[in-house]
């Protein structure tokens, strides 16, 4: 476990061992539901979990990115640790995928400033730490950029469908990828947040504690906003439109192109007999082979494989893509049309 002080232990709560923390400080959970100033810090607790709830991050008490010789550390660790038992206590994993998302995107800001502090370099030596230890990117600082090794960046860049987040795009030399700061820790979001909801989703769930009831109902009141539904309004992505219409007027679709548009039918739960008499007007059409290749592609023959329809990265580089801005960033053609409410 790193070796964290008080500012540290304070920015990154979910680094410490919050319980013993909780111990060595003389307390114990039923005070907190009992003890009417510490009852302050469970209602602390209840709102970083609204608010991150809410899409926003928690706003810290810390002055200065300071925690040292202040009332802030206890304050900061106990609503962190009060949280996720209240969290835990509602059973309610949408809103600890939201407190997750929230306390990673809070600790993504210190990490940043860590990173670029010139006048501290412990700080910055202890933030490429984190960052090593938690998700494996080695880190080193080059002029006034950060370098990671190629293999580490593929690794995690792969959470990025962006253009600017493709290697090709990227300065690279010697193996090495130049980031700043702000791109070395954007690159570890995801993880920093399936880290947090891990250690939150893997916490043993206490008994009910005195003092909790209001807070826990309110949170299960809460989550009821965030249930889900998906309404699908049918209407086929731009790109199989246009694999449509090019075969309605007799032109040739490339191979790419009818591998795409068959997935994508047959995805939809199309029949093969339904999906062949879209190709007949191809220049090279020829029933028997039309026929061999949606079962193969169908899994019906052969090795059994279904096939899947092609992301939408995939089909930009076949020269498939005629995005609109009803595509809204989906990443598979598969996902047009599903607006979740």
């Amino acid at each position: 476990m790193l070796a964290l002080g008080q500012d540290e232990i304070a920015k990154y709560p979910f680094l410490a061992d919050a319980g013993q923390y909780l111990k060595d400080k003389g307390f114990t959970l039923e005070q907190f539901g009992t003890d009417p100033d510490l009852k302050l810090l469970v209602e602390k607790a209840f709102n970083r979990i609204e608010v991150a709830a809410d899409g926003k991050i928690y706003h810290s008490d810390l002055i200065g990115d300071q925690a040292s010789n202040q009332a802030a550390l206890p304050r900061e660790v106990f609503s962190f640790l009060l949280a996720i038992v209240l969290l835990k206590l509602s059973g309610m994993n949408t809103l600890i995928k939201r407190f997750a998302l929230a306390e990673a995107r809070r600790a993504e800001k210190y990490l940043e400033k860590d990173l670029a502090n010139i006048s501290d370099e412990s700080k910055k030596q202890l933030a490429i730490k984190v960052i090593d230890d938690l998700f494996s990117v080695q880190i080193k600082k080059q002029d006034d950029y950060f370098v990671i090794p190629v293999s580490d960046y593929l690794r995690h860049s792969i959470n990025f469908h962006e253009r600017e987040w493709k290697l090709i795009n990227r300065h690279v030399e010697n193996g090495l990828v130049f980031l700043t700061p702000h791109e070395t820790v954007r690159l570890i979001r995801k993880e920093l947040g399936t880290y947090i909801s891990s250690k939150i989703i893997n916490a043993k769930t206490p008994p009910m504690i005195s003092g909790f009831e209001e807070s826990v109902n309110k949170l299960i009141s809460m989550s009821k906003k965030f249930t889900t539904f998906t309404v699908t309004t049918g209407e086929y992505p731009p790109c199989i439109k246009h694999a449509i219409e090019i075969l309605e007027k007799g032109e040739n679709l490339p191979h790419s192109g009818r591998f795409m548009l068959a997935t994508f039918l047959l995805s939809k739960g199309q029949s093969v007999e339904e999906i062949a008499p879209l190709f007949k007007n191809a220049p090279d059409y020829n029933e028997r082979i039309t026929l061999y290749q949606l079962n193969h592609l169908a899994g019906t023959s052969g090795s059994g494989t279904q096939y899947s329809c092609p992301s939408c990265e995939k089909l930009k580089t076949q020269n498939l893509c005629f995005a609109i801005p009803e595509c809204d960033n989906i990443i598979n053609p598969l996902q047009f049309g599903k607006k979740r409410i």
